[in-house]
């Protein structure tokens, strides 16, 4: 048995979560889960039947791990150390991993859904304000930085920089396609998902940065092809 056991589909967030667990450099099995047919043993671990769930066999007990932000870093303290904070990184690292899992994907979501307030009032009660100053806000993080810790690569960047990857249809508030949006597109878009492999980056050497408003997405990484045989792989 691997190490780990993944419930995922290849159209969801569980793509973050195979991303992390190849940094990681972790042994694991993939469960492929249809929407319309979730598993007892995806419910039994999580009773929402929610993708991704990520189980973690050790020491023989089994532990559940559930939400994508949770799920990284999880996998960097247990598997990769050289993935988490530093003391002088830890601000930064928690403050861009839970701006992002927080008031980005509720901006994001919002958007996606058609869902917006426009009453000042009621966007003080949103934990993101309106899209746009999110967005910006994102953007002004980002600025003048090639990773969020620095100029090093943690588990932060998985999820920092999976949000404006996986929305390539995302609008600035003039129309226009932010710049972190259009080279993500191209990013995710390269070698598309299919049903006997999923397409995931490489571990990337401690030069190639995170996509930043200066450094365009889609030559900051590498794709590479997962076999359906070996280690890390489907199985």
């Amino acid at each position: 048995m691997a190490d780990y056991t993944l419930f995922t589909n290849p159209m969801s967030r569980g793509q973050i979560a195979r991303w992390a667990l190849h940094e990681a450099g972790a042994d694991y099995d993939t469960q492929l889960v249809e929407w319309d047919d979730r598993p007892q043993a995806l419910l039994d671990a999580n009773p929402m039947g929610k993708i991704p769930t990520l189980i973690h066999h050790h020491n023989g007990h089994d532990h559940v791990i559930t939400e994508c932000a949770a799920i990284c870093h999880y996998l960097g303290a247990m598997q990769a150390p050289e993935l988490t904070p530093k003391a002088e990184e830890t601000a930064d690292y928690f403050r861009y991993f839970f701006f992002v899992a927080g008031p980005a994907e509720q901006a994001i979501t919002t958007r996606a859904m058609g869902w917006s307030a426009e009453d000042p009032q009621k966007q003080m009660m949103l934990g993101y304000g309106t899209f746009d100053k999110a967005m910006d806000t994102f953007e002004t993080l980002m600025t003048g930085r090639d990773y969020v810790c620095g100029d090093r690569f943690t588990m932060a960047d998985v999820y920092v920089g999976s949000p404006p990857a996986r929305t390539p249809g995302l609008q600035g508030s003039q129309g226009h396609r932010r710049q972190t949006d259009r080279g993500a597109a191209e990013w995710l878009t390269s070698s598309p998902p299919s049903s006997g492999s999923m397409a995931m980056p490489r571990k990337r050497p401690a030069s190639t940065p995170i996509p930043s408003p200066t450094a365009p997405w889609a030559r900051s990484f590498a794709r590479h092809p997962i076999s359906p045989a070996g280690n890390r792989t489907m199985r």
